[in-house]
């Protein structure tokens, strides 16, 4: 028995032993049999069976989600460093009547340890910040966002978020992948895994980091690795200088024709090789991988040139603007890869750690205001953009850090904030959430959460439910295990929902 090895210029034969021919059928009676079963249970229909033979010849491919979904992409603006809740979102006017108290006078259980730099803890500070109240919904808005205040009442917010670590490294893993160490998947993988890429010319997943020296988050590509899924799942990194990604031009001593004879060949062989090991993934991964590269060539540099746009969208995000010019591209470019299909975008603000993000641990006053200077014009004129364009509605929208501030005082010559596991504040926008609305509360000076508090399981979980996905069915085996983004954890905030 003989079968065609399909190819551009000529066919090739393989032929196939005794051994391979009952091992093939085997498996054939095996699936068969399964199919069977699942019909049974009322757990395969027409439709899925098609899409699950499409996932297996290209991982990417679209995949319709568990139940209709309000949103269909994802943009997550990643507050690196971790922001200060009671200096930005969170406002707490008792914090003023206890500035200068002990925090043990409010709270005797207080540990030196809940923060980094436990010989520097100071007295409970006021926020350096006036808070205005903006919008229809009256939210209180610190005097940072000017432009962000205008579209309160898009945003859901939560004010009474937690996590368990305070150190940047694992509290980073845990917010991108539900875990507090590397080697899992992150949220961006596990959406492009569950639902697949609505575009076939780019990346289904892309991260953007800082531009301006101050180098990449803690933990670097870990926070957006594809973990133990295919590698076709991982988020493709947009470097913040030179050429956005490697080898993205053709070779000149290369024709088109001679690139695509070479593709046509290694799809082939890798195919054949496919078809005597069903089900190796990241094989079926890796010969996506090779086609994307070669769609992307002609595609990519197209939707990455935002110097297309007109001059009064560029002033709008701020492109020019020296304090913000290198988010306000970031943020333009978001846009316009949504616009084309990209399913799921992430954009660090801020780079390292301490003063180079978010991370005020000297002068909270000078470093919140710096890198609220850089993002709050682009932000705004993101949501103001996708609105105008039909694309909010589709499209979710996070604003979010990896855990939030002490409400004390760090001791240093003009004085920061240390890091606070026990309480964070996030927004979400578009994509299926109440606008104007705000969930849980922290405590009266903003050091613990106390109302419907919200754990990272939480947060996932309604992340994934707005996309249309069960996060208790969003499933991979690995290790004899089935894992899932939200553990063994949970809960879809339904009080976020539109």
């Amino acid at each position: 028995m003989r079968s065609k090895l399909p190819n551009s210029s000529r066919s090739q034969t393989a032929t196939w032993s005794r051994r391979d021919w009952l091992s093939r059928t085997g498996c054939g009676f095996g699936m068969l049999g399964l199919l069977g079963a699942l019909a049974d249970e009322g757990l395969l229909s027409t439709s899925r069976g098609e899409e699950l033979g499409a996932r297996a010849l290209n991982p990417l491919a679209e995949v319709a989600p568990h139940f209709p979904a309000r949103a269909k992409r994802v943009i997550w603006l990643f507050i690196n460093g971790g922001p200060s809740q009671v200096d930005t979102w969170d406002y707490k006017p008792e914090l003023e009547r206890w500035d200068g108290k002990s925090i043990r006078d409010f709270d005797p259980s207080f540990s030196d340890e809940t923060g980094f730099f436990k010989n520097a803890v100071g007295n409970l500070m006021k926020s350096p910040f006036e808070f205005e109240r903006r919008g229809e919904c009256g939210k209180p808005v610190s005097s940072i966002f000017k432009h962000l205040g205008e579209h309160v009442d898009k945003m859901s917010f939560i004010h009474s978020g937690y996590t368990e670590s305070n150190n940047h490294s694992p509290a980073l893993f845990a917010m991108n992948t539900g875990f507090a160490r590397m080697g899992f998947p992150c949220v961006g993988s596990w959406t492009t895994y569950g639902l697949g890429s609505e575009s076939r010319d780019l990346p289904a997943f892309v991260v953007m980091s800082d531009p301006k020296g101050r180098g990449l988050p803690k933990g670097h590509a870990a926070n957006w690795s594809a973990g133990f899924l295919p590698g076709v799942f991982q988020g493709t990194h947009l470097k913040p200088s030179g050429d956005p990604i490697d080898n993205l031009n053709p070779s000149a001593d290369v024709s088109e024709a001679t690139q695509r004879g070479q593709l046509d060949l290694i799809g082939a062989l890798n195919r054949q090789h496919l078809e005597q090991r069903p089900g190796e993934e990241e094989l079926a991964a890796r010969i996506e991988s090779f086609e994307l590269a070669y769609r992307m060539q002609s595609t990519a540099p197209e939707a990455m040139d935002i110097e297309q746009e007109p001059q009064h969208m560029l002033d709008r995000y701020g492109v020019g603007n020296e304090a913000c010019d290198h988010f306000a591209r970031q943020c333009l470019l978001a846009r316009r890869m949504v616009e084309r299909g990209v399913r799921f975008v992430q954009i660090y603000s801020g780079g390292m750690e301490n003063q180079r993000s978010w991370d005020g641990h000297n002068d909270i006053q000078g470093n919140h205001a710096q890198f609220a200077g850089e993002t709050d014009q682009p932000v705004a004129a993101l949501l103001g953009d996708l609105e105008e364009r039909g694309l909010l509605d589709e499209t979710l929208v996070i604003w979010c850090g990896e855990f939030g501030r002490l409400p004390i005082a760090q001791i240093s010559a003009q004085p920061g904030r240390d890091h606070n596991p026990h309480c964070f504040s996030a927004w979400l926008a578009g994509g299926g959430v109440k606008g104007g609305f705000s969930y849980g509360e922290s405590d009266e000076i903003g050091y613990k959460a106390a109302v419907n508090r919200v754990h990272l399981n939480d947060f996932h979980a309604t992340i994934l439910h707005l996309l249309g996905l069960n996060h208790e069915r969003l499933t991979y085996r690995y290790n004899g295990r089935e894992f899932r983004l939200t553990d063994v954890g949970g809960q879809v905030i339904r009080d976020l929902l539109a």
